[in-house]
């Protein structure tokens, strides 16, 4: 049986985008083009690969199975493809790494302008998720991720800066009216700005001192959802609704301003940070390689 390689790619689109218009926009193609795609391969495999319905797209138990089995085979298509980019001046094509909201916030910024100047043929496309993905199975090259997160069957090389901290702040005119917080403990009589994680748990706030851990189970007037919607959560603090406890550097610009004041510091939790990560099971695309080189030379 002679199926078209792009009949498969369009397939693949369509199941990972939960979507024929989705599909379309991530490939670059029209969703009839797709459409008509699925529907030769279904017609040629002679059994259905979608349930199609006004609201979704989702793949049969078949298409499942196929998607399983095709994800690690496309990459591996690519990748031998990709080995002619090694004859060329410079590394050409896409790069798309998943990463965690707070990476694309915090530690892309100082690395994307320059790669991307440095590599102009090369287009770069960053999904920023918090949940834990495979990247094979999504048709990411890459992720960046915290070492705790990371699978054993990895590559790791770290990316951005190395020591992160947790912070505690609050707008001077809340500390004003509730009085200022001078143990993680004082915290629980506190408004705190809570965070839910995709899982459906809120988040606990850890501290550490002289080698002393608390957490502490915060509670308060509003509940974001981790990543997100951490804006609002810092937006509200600025305003004098309660407390915070984020990443020091996406509070760092409010603190040097005063628009937030520091509370509780020596008890700010000090942690590793981020590593990109790739499989360890195939060769590096030409993109890829290329990043991982920059990162590398920017450490």
């Amino acid at each position: 049986m002679q199926i078209d390689l792009n009949d498969l790619n369009a397939f693949v689109a369509v199941a990972r985008a939960e979507g024929f218009r989705e599909g379309a926009r991530a490939s670059g193609t029209s969703a009839s083009r797709l459409s008509e795609a699925v529907r030769r391969l279904e017609a040629q495999l002679g059994v259905r690969l979608l349930h199609r319905s006004t609201r979704s797209v989702v793949p049969t138990e078949a298409g499942q199975r196929l998607i399983e089995r095709l994800g690690p085979a496309l990459t591996e298509v690519a990748a031998a493809v990709d080995v002619v980019n090694g004859f060329r001046d410079r590394p050409a094509g896409n790069l798309k790494l998943n990463v965690p909201i707070s990476a694309a916030r915090l530690a892309l910024p100082a690395i994307v302008p320059a790669f991307l100047a440095a590599y102009p043929e090369i287009t770069l496309e960053v999904v920023a998720d918090n949940s834990l993905v495979d990247i094979v199975a999504s048709g990411c090259d890459a992720g960046i991720r915290y070492e705790e997160r990371l699978e054993q069957d990895m590559i790791a090389i770290p990316i951005g800066p190395r020591v992160q901290r947790f912070a505690t702040a609050a707008s001077p005119a809340y500390l004003d009216r509730r009085g200022r917080p001078q143990h993680p403990r004082d915290l629980l009589s506190h408004a705190c700005l809570c965070s839910r994680f995709l899982g459906g748990a809120t988040s606990q706030w850890e501290f550490e001192r002289d080698g002393e851990q608390l957490w502490v189970k915060p509670t308060g007037p509003l509940i974001v959802q981790a990543g997100t919607a951490t804006d609002l959560a810092v937006d509200a603090a600025i305003a004098g609704t309660g407390v915070i406890h984020l990443f020091e550097d996406w509070l760092r610009p409010h603190l040097d301003s005063g628009a937030l004041e520091p509370i509780l510091e020596p008890w700010w939790q000090q942690f590793s940070g981020l590593f990109l990560y790739f499989s360890s099971r195939r060769l590096l695309p030409a993109p890829l390689r290329a990043f991982v080189d920059f990162v590398k030379a920017s450490n």
